[in-house]
């Protein structure tokens, strides 16, 4: 039967009689940014980039990754640093998007980082472990990636945040890149490429890849446009072709920037990003451009497959 709440109850009752919520930015003693989500049984891991500009009209400063856990994604717990830049001893600097991902009991985590002046340019790195917190070791000795590898634009920032796919039938494909979208399938050891790197066609692409799979269809989602938004393409196939959706979310508040993840977890579908809106709080600067935070809000699907717009909301999970 339904539960009727007498309207001459404290505030207080009223509130406890209602559903816990986990509030938009869900993380709010560091920022935290390009979010990268892995269910792991019962727990889902997020992992973040960690900005530390002093004032959001510099550039980012991000020097270590963060790792966060939950098992109801409302109460998430933190467990700091797992990785600093400068841990891949080829690399100098800007600790950039990443993404984890589980295969044969170990966690490979792969990286957007600068390499050193022998391969100038951003690179792509990919450390390991036995635990999703660490720690890490650098998992080939070199770049996976490096700015040379890649020729279609002039910038040396083009190879940059890796999102991993693992089909069911075990093959992983690495997708990046900036202004051009790419992705190449990785040999079994997770360290190597297994083929030449391929040109994904979709309209509109900035940054941000994601792929992954409801029922038998493969979603796409990305960075686009400049402000970036978010949009989706799906497909019978991870090679394609893609059939774009349009926007999926919109410019997320208060930053240029926007970056996701979409995980499956308790049944239920989630949509992971930042915006720039923390409120400013013991005389700190507030968040923006460069000092951004992770969000979460459910993700729903269309009868015809599509993913639906997603609504970003200050009160966050129900």
């Amino acid at each position: 039967m339904n539960r009727i709440i007498p309207l001459f109850l404290a505030p207080a009752v009223l509130l406890a009689a209602l559903p816990a919520a986990a509030d938009n930015p869900i993380i709010t003693e560091v920022f935290t940014a390009d979010p990268a989500a892995l269910v792991d049984g019962d727990t889902v891991w997020l992992y973040t980039g960690h900005d530390e500009a002093p004032n959001n009209d510099v550039f980012f400063e991000m020097h270590d990754w963060l790792a966060f856990s939950s098992k109801d994604m409302k109460t998430w717990e933190a467990h700091g640093p797992i990785m600093r830049a400068d841990d891949f001893e080829w690399a100098v600097s800007h600790a950039w998007a990443s993404h984890m991902v589980k295969k044969d009991g170990k966690y490979w985590f792969y990286t957007t980082v600068r390499h050193d002046e022998t391969k100038p340019g951003f690179a792509v790195g990919v450390a390991v472990s036995d635990s999703p917190t660490g720690p890490f070791t650098d998992a080939k000795g070199s770049a996976l990636i490096t700015n040379d590898m890649t020729t279609q634009t002039p910038n040396d920032w083009d190879d940059i945040d890796p999102a991993v796919y693992i089909e069911d039938n075990g093959e992983v494909y690495l997708f990046f890149g900036n202004l051009v979208p790419k992705y190449v399938k990785l040999k079994d050891n997770m360290i190597e490429l297994d083929g030449e790197i391929q040109v994904v066609d979709v309209p509109h692409f900035t940054e941000a890849l994601w792929a992954h799979k409801k029922n038998d269809t493969y979603y796409l989602t990305y960075a686009c446009f400049f402000p970036e938004k978010i949009c989706s393409a799906r497909s019978d196939s991870i090679h394609g072709p893609w059939q774009y959706d349009g926007i999926l979310n919109e410019i997320a508040g208060n930053t240029e920037t926007n970056h996701q993840s979409i995980i499956e977890f308790q049944g239920r579908d989630y949509f992971i990003y930042h915006t720039g809106g923390m409120p400013p709080k013991d005389g700190e600067p507030s968040g923006g451009r460069f000092r951004r935070s992770v969000a979460i809000d459910r993700l729903y699907y269309n009868d015809d497959g599509s993913l639906k717009r997603v609504i970003m909301t200050t009160e966050g999970i129900q």
